[in-house]
């Protein structure tokens, strides 16, 4: 019976002991109060990348990244949850008021995604189209036959 304490003993001694918890710094948040809002809609895809006046990403988001797959990414209902999801953080985490927004490519989600950062409640002060036309550049690739 004493051998047994012993051993009780000896592996509460060679326990390793709790460790402490690891506190993270929180960064100072600096305050953002107007940004840039990028919408590039694709065929494919919605993105939306906000940015401070000098380029600096503070929020983004896309389809899949909201958990959509496949062809769902590309239309005009989950272009507005992307622009929303986007808006909303960085409204919260950055504290932004106002955008200018460009948007870019020939999707679906074009429109929505200006409707969805409005409705999330950043004032839009200027609104471009900033799709790169080609002026006579590269050869066009071939024509699909199904």
């Amino acid at each position: 019976m004493a051998e047994e304490v012993k051993d009780v003993q000896a592996a509460e001694a060679t326990a390793p002991a709790a460790t402490p918890e690891i506190r993270r710094r929180s960064k100072n948040q600096r305050q953002v109060l107007s940004g840039v809002v990028h919408v590039d809609s694709t065929f494919n895809n919605t993105r939306v990348v906000i940015t401070d006046m000098q380029g600096n990403v503070i929020a983004w988001s896309t389809g899949g990244k909201l958990g959509y797959k496949g062809s769902r990414k590309s239309t005009a209902y989950v272009a507005q949850l992307i622009a929303t999801d986007a808006a909303k953080k960085a409204m919260t985490t950055y504290g932004l008021m106002e955008v200018e927004v460009e948007v870019k490519g020939p999707g679906a989600g074009r429109e929505s995604a200006v409707r969805g950062i409005a409705a999330a409640g950043l004032t839009i002060t200027a609104l471009r189209d900033v799709t790169p036309l080609p002026h006579n550049g590269c050869r066009p690739p071939k024509r699909r036959r199904v």
